[in-house]
């Protein structure tokens, strides 16, 4: 694995559907070659997730961006964002 770690692979693979209406990707290696297509982020805290979205001058108008279908919750702390 390169620059996504198994944790953030696997994540992705279970919950991509919460982006996707059908699976991106079937395995972790297809996964994480879809992931560095797209320019994935891996951001260690929730207040790096606000930061990526205001950095990028997204507004979610009261919304939280961690409830954003981009934003999946790696389950140690981290988060991917796939701003496909």
């Amino acid at each position: 694995m390169g620059q996504y770690d198994k944790k953030v692979i696997d994540c992705f693979l279970k919950n991509q559907r919460q982006l996707f209406p059908e699976d991106v990707a079937s395995t972790p290696e297809e996964a994480e070659d879809f992931l560095d297509m797209v320019f994935a982020t891996v951001v260690s805290s929730k207040k790096d997730v606000r930061r990526y979205f205001e950095e990028d001058f997204i507004d979610f108008e009261g919304s939280d961006p961690l409830e954003a279908a981009e934003v999946f919750a790696v389950g140690d702390g981290r988060y991917l964002i796939v701003d496909a």
